[in-house]
């Protein structure tokens, strides 16, 4: 690799009962590119996530954020991690920024220092006039674009994005694809982006990860994969053509 990995796992498995959500995931994500993930439902995809996040014990394995064991070391994790899940949860009474307030003082952020990254956050994500607006009465997008906000505030290292345009309209979607991209152009934030809209991860990824079963059955930039399977490095070849490809052939 050009760049040095800032995520790597090894051998990385997570069992639930006689369920094996992930097995054996050997992944490096290099500092600085996007990558993303892909495959359907129950592939493991969320379940790598939270074992990057120490959110969730592996079974067996290891991996490393940053340097830092998500197990042994979950705060420095959270530290230089953001996370924006499928459902975002926020208090629906407060506005925009006094959730943003409540994060940063989670976060250790004194107020004095925290308010005008606040503003810069919501004028940033185009909520800068929904200030005193209750969060309950948000659109779905709002409230991705509020998720992406509190990303801005925390400014970390490295950004998860689990389906962070799921349900979106097509003007909603192009607005967060956008913002993802500032992410890792203007703020130089490592991401992964977890996806079923390959589209979008095909206009976003450096490289893509593709899952099935809980097994990653193919990973690197869209040219290698259409090598591997179509014998070309043809960039006219869909993502979406190279993943019924993968889903054809692989034997399991």
């Amino acid at each position: 690799m050009d760049r040095e990995a800032i995520i790597e796992t090894h051998d990385l498995t997570k069992v639930y009962g006689s369920q094996v959500a992930v097995k054996e995931l050997f992944l490096a994500v290099e500092e600085g590119e996007v990558f993303g993930f892909l495959g359907p439902n129950g592939s493991g995809k969320t379940t790598t996530l939270l074992m990057l996040l120490g959110l969730t014990e592996p079974t067996k394995g290891w991996a490393r954020v940053a340097g830092f064991d998500p197990q042994r070391e979950p705060i420095q994790v959270k530290r230089v991690v953001g996370y924006l899940p499928e459902r975002i949860g926020f208090y629906e009474d407060m506005t925009g920024p006094e959730n943003l307030r409540f994060i940063a003082r989670l976060n250790g952020i004194p107020d004095s220092k925290s308010a005008p990254r606040i503003d810069a956050a919501l004028e940033s994500v185009g909520l800068g006039d929904e200030r005193k607006k209750p969060v309950g009465a948000y659109s779905r997008g709002m409230r991705q674009r509020l998720g992406i906000a509190q990303i801005l505030l925390r400014e970390p290292k490295i950004a998860f994005l689990d389906e962070p345009t799921l349900g979106l309209d097509p003007e909603g979607t192009q607005r967060i694809i956008g913002f993802i991209e500032s992410l890792n152009r203007d703020k130089k934030m490592t991401i992964i982006i977890s996806s079923h809209d390959l589209r979008q991860v095909q206009k976003l990824a450096d490289r893509v990860g593709i899952m099935l079963e809980g097994r990653m059955i193919a990973a690197g930039t869209m040219d290698e994969l259409a090598r591997e399977r179509f014998g070309v490095g043809d960039r006219k070849i869909s993502l979406d053509d190279l993943y019924m490809k993968y889903f054809q052939e692989i034997e399991l």
